[in-house]
């Protein structure tokens, strides 16, 4: 493990669980170095507190966007050159 870097102990993550059970899941995921560096860089520019809510602020604005191309034909434009770019070159950013 990295200097600085500390994993919960059983006791908090039952207490999280406990808390949050009715309104949260957590999300464990392996994602490549490159996924993590961009959620991280994504926090500071928006900024975000950390790589959870890089996460969760991507999910909103890919829905915002989708939501947006229902009716704007430049919206639909775009989303549908990122998802024909994501796939074309997913193998990038699969773990």
């Amino acid at each position: 493990m990295k200097p600085g870097i500390s994993m919960a102990t059983k006791e908090a993550q039952a207490r999280w669980r406990s808390k949050n059970q009715l309104v949260k899941k957590q999300l464990n995921v392996m994602a490549k170095r490159l996924i993590h560096e961009d959620l991280e860089e994504m926090a500071k520019d928006f900024d975000l507190k950390g790589k959870a809510e890089a996460v969760t602020f991507a999910t909103f604005v890919t829905k915002a966007i989708r939501q947006q191309a229902e009716y704007n034909p430049e919206a639909k434009r775009i989303l549908d050159l990122l998802e024909t770019a994501y796939k074309r070159d997913r193998d990038i950013y699969r773990p």
